[in-house]
């Protein structure tokens, strides 16, 4: 394929649009409302999923800008959301080691009702996602970036369950390092894919 047709834009189903713009409002309310609890419970697994919301609000901006331009073009974006969500997963796991060194233990009420709104909220975004989580790099993104929002608040509910039943701090520092390490594995997952389609999909043919 020549670059003359890489740099083509794509149309895309206007439908997707509209699903960014319902996750991308999702997203930027529940920031506000986990990193308000997050530090009121002093639940460092809250401030991380906070974090994320507000990184996943970043990258439905960057899908909505990117969704009808080049396959090329989506590829570059989706490569720098792949970086972004490692730089994240990096945060989550220092401040977890950093966790590990003493502090008070988390109000596990505060946790399991933030975590059960945050759940809602993402399940009904990924329920939306669901039917485009298999197309390129940048939808596979925001896919993937859903779905570990999905298991991520899973995690704090049962972070909030540990706390409240062994009034320990361990729960919420383990429940971190398991969102960094989906974290993680789904910026390599998304690096990798992009790529792949920056190299294919722009070489002559």
């Amino acid at each position: 394929m020549s670059e003359n047709c890489c740099n083509t834009p794509i149309a895309s189903d206007p439908g997707y649009g509209r699903v960014l713009w319902v996750a991308l409002a999702v997203n930027a309310l529940m920031f506000l409302v986990e990193v308000a609890a997050g530090v009121l419970a002093g639940s460092l697994s809250l401030q991380a999923d906070a974090l994320d919301f507000l990184g996943d609000a970043g990258n439905y901006a960057l899908s909505l800008w990117a969704v009808s331009r080049a396959l090329k073009v989506r590829a570059r974006v989706a490569t720098l959301k792949g970086i972004t969500m490692g730089l994240f997963g990096l945060w989550v796991l220092a401040r977890a080691v950093l966790g590990v060194s003493g502090g008070e233990v988390p109000h596990a009420g505060t946790m399991g009702v933030t975590s059960l709104l945050a759940l809602a909220a993402n399940f009904g975004v990924a329920l939306l996602l669901y039917r485009y989580r298999n197309g390129d790099s940048n939808m596979r993104s925001v896919w993937l970036c859903t779905r570990n929002d999905v298991l991520g608040n899973i995690a704090v509910l049962l972070a909030a369950g540990g706390v409240f039943a062994l009034g320990s701090r361990w729960p919420d520092i383990l429940v971190a390092a398991v969102m960094s390490s989906l974290a993680l594995v789904a910026a390599f997952q998304i690096l990798r894919q992009a790529g792949r389609e920056r190299q294919d999909t722009c070489s002559p043919a």
